[in-house]
């Protein structure tokens, strides 16, 4: 009964390395990486309360529920515009829930611009989305100036490059978020808000964060250094505002932030606690960090988004059914909202990013290691235990 079990056991741990294996060594064969399947699981979670559910655990837990909802639809409908048209229905589902009661509550609407940088900066980048889309009308054109506009006169009312998402906070990436919303307006719009933006690079280039060189964590009530959790979204962002400065602080932020195994929530050499913005911290590497540094490092056409894709094939336990897709069985469906978000990750205004440096296989070899010894020490004990037996035969 024993051997049997070993045997069994084998034969499963067997199984396990040769699909994780297959998932870290062979082609991609579904373009998509499942991002349409992940929103029609993203889609019914939502239908049934997960963005309400999301905001008893996060902060901006509804609102982001649903933005990146949106937004991935908007990367999967730009990228195959046989898909444009759904994914338009799917924003202005979406941006229905953002401008809803629910979506505006966490936010102070005497803020400029109104409900604060981030509400109006996430919220301004998918109305941009869905022009992008091709199937926009005249009054969500009309809404995405005036929003804009707003956004604008903000900037340029304010002292500072970094506006306030709520009364007496400011976080940069917010900023990056709203200036990057104005650029997407003169891509696909019409040219408005060029020197705004440039003058807000120039502006920010000042106010970096000493230690690391990169855009500082928080501004007000103080300043703190620049961190993973934050950094991962400043870089998806800023390649469509300055490409020339997203890449010189994409290289700082990769040089500074990112391990063979994931991304940290401090740079190297500096250790800290995880908090609501890191989630719990393993090694010093933040999750939320890592899946959204995968689409960071896809915009920037970096290699590191593949190893990072992979690597959450195998240890996210992804389940794909004829029409869902989810991963850690689906128990926090946020997670699969920047799960998909990243892994559909593209820009929506630069164009030609040249490539950052490949980089070798090598960082499969430990995964491989870690799936394949159990299967072999398991086979190992089978053939010893086989071998003690006819030798006690032969006797």
């Amino acid at each position: 009964m024993l051997r049997k079990l070993v045997i069994g056991v084998a034969v499963i741990a067997t199984v396990v390395a040769g699909v994780g294996t297959a998932r870290l060594v062979l082609p991609w064969t579904d373009p998509t990486h499942g991002v349409p399947k992940q929103l029609a699981f993203l889609r019914t979670e939502i239908e049934q309360g997960a963005d309400r559910n999301a905001q008893k655990q996060f902060p901006e837990g509804y609102f982001f529920l649903n933005v990146l909802y949106g937004l991935s639809w908007v990367q999967v409908g730009v990228s195959d515009p046989a898909r444009a048209a759904d994914a338009s229905i799917q924003v202005r589902w979406a941006l229905d829930r953002l401008d809803s009661a629910d979506g505006t509550a966490p936010f102070d609407k005497s803020l400029k611009p109104q409900y604060g940088v981030f509400y109006a900066g996430w919220s301004n980048w998918l109305r941009g989305g869905l022009i992008a889309l091709g199937q926009s009308d005249a009054a969500e054109r009309s809404r995405f100036t005036s929003d804009s506009v707003a956004i604008a006169s903000a900037f340029r009312t304010a002292e500072t490059p970094f506006l306030e998402a709520y009364p007496g906070q400011a976080w940069p990436v917010d900023s990056v978020v709203a200036i990057a919303s104005l650029r997407l307006y003169d891509a696909v719009v019409a040219p408005r808000f060029g020197q705004l933006a440039r003058n807000w690079v120039t502006t920010v280039k000042t106010d970096l964060d000493p230690a690391t060189g990169l855009l500082p964590h928080q501004v007000v009530p103080q300043v703190t250094g620049a961190r993973g959790s934050s950094q991962t979204m400043i870089q998806r962002f800023l390649v469509d505002i300055d490409p020339t400065f997203a890449r010189a602080q994409y290289q700082l932020f990769r040089d500074k932030f990112v391990t063979g195994l994931g991304v940290r929530e401090y740079p190297e050499g500096t250790a800290g606690q995880g908090d609501v913005d890191s989630g719990p911290l393993v090694l010093g590497m933040s999750l939320s960090a890592t899946v959204v540094g995968m689409g960071a490092a896809r915009v920037h056409h970096d290699p590191l988004a593949d190893r990072l894709a992979r690597t959450g094939e195998l240890v996210g336990l992804p389940f794909t059914g004829l029409k869902t897709k989810r991963y850690l069985f689906g128990a926090v469906p946020i997670g699969d909202a920047f799960l998909a978000w990243s892994a559909s990750a593209r820009p929506l205004v630069a164009t030609d990013q040249p490539a950052v440096d490949g980089s070798s296989g090598w960082w499969r070899l430990p995964w491989l290691v870690l799936l394949w010894l159990p299967a072999l020490l398991l086979w190992g004990a089978v053939r010893l235990r086989h071998r003690g037996r006819r030798r006690k035969r032969a006797r």
